[in-house]
């Protein structure tokens, strides 16, 4: 039944914390079985008055959840005046028993058993859960924060970009093939080098379009403008009309500016693909 059922019409608005009662209906089943599902496996059991086989398997998870530990929780449910939760389920006859793990139908059976097939299936709904729910102890679990990294935020918050610079150095010089460090002191050195810049930095370029200093910052300044096209297009028209080791220090920066940005970014695979041909 994983992900074949649409519970979430039965929720409610927000409720208390789980109380110790395992009887379920419409208002608390978001409480105790959606919400509650995202720690441990919640096993609903709909059972009616009329059905002393169904009364008698309530009795028994009613004893099991009980020497359970906390492992999975428990939520019985009389079919009759909660017809909603036992048209959700499609249950076609009681008891039936469903065992509900991250919000989601899991696995279910239909029918009285008898407890040694019943603990083997409770054994196998633990064992299919075991470290997935999002909100158990278990549960997986963020990576810790690298201390350097976070050494490197912090000297940016400070607004020490040289400090930052350091610490990401650093890192390379132990690491040098670490691309998260990589990557992070290439954005650091870029913001660093666009603190200096010139107001009229684009004026200036334009001005003389032959400085390839001038056409470095006015490119430094429309990629901080969030104009990467502009800034791309300066560089590769520069690259046009230079040569030899001009045309070399042009390239090697336009690269530069090029590793930025997401490889597969769309304004880069452009203006690769621009450069190539003002290259050949």
């Amino acid at each position: 039944m994983s992900g074949a059922v649409d519970l979430s019409s039965l929720k409610q608005p927000a409720a208390t914390d789980v109380p110790s009662d395992h009887a379920v209906t419409e208002a608390n089943f978001e409480t105790q079985v959606l919400r509650r599902s995202m720690q441990v496996p919640v096993v609903v059991v709909l059972y009616s008055q009329r059905s002393p086989g169904s009364v008698e398997l309530v009795k028994l998870f009613e004893r099991l959840v009980g020497e359970a530990d906390g492992g999975w929780d428990l939520a019985t449910v009389e079919a009759e005046p909660n017809m909603r939760i036992a048209q959700a389920f499609g249950v076609q006859g009681i008891p039936t028993v469903v065992a509900v793990a991250g919000g989601q139908p899991l696995a279910d059976f239909q029918g009285a058993q008898p407890e040694p097939q019943v603990k083997q299936w409770l054994t196998a709904v633990m064992e299919a859960v075991r470290g997935q729910l999002p909100d158990s102890p278990d549960g997986p679990q963020p990576e810790p924060e690298d201390p350097r990294f976070t050494a490197a935020e912090e000297a940016l918050d400070r607004g020490d970009v040289e400090g930052a610079i350091s610490a990401y150095e650093a890192i390379l010089a132990t690491e040098p093939a670490n691309a998260e460090a990589k990557a992070a002191l290439r954005q650091v050195r870029f913001y660093s080098r666009t603190q200096g810049l010139p107001q009229d930095a684009i004026a200036r370029a334009d001005a003389d379009p032959a400085d390839i200093d001038a056409a470095f910052a006015a490119a430094d300044m429309e990629l901080f403008n969030s104009e990467p096209d502009v800034a791309f297009s300066r560089l590769i028209n520069l690259i046009k009309r230079t040569a030899g080791d001009d045309r070399n220090r042009v390239r090697t920066r336009l690269v530069e500016l090029f590793e930025l940005f997401d490889t597969g970014d769309p304004v880069v695979v452009a203006a690769r693909r621009k450069l190539a041909t003002a290259l050949y």
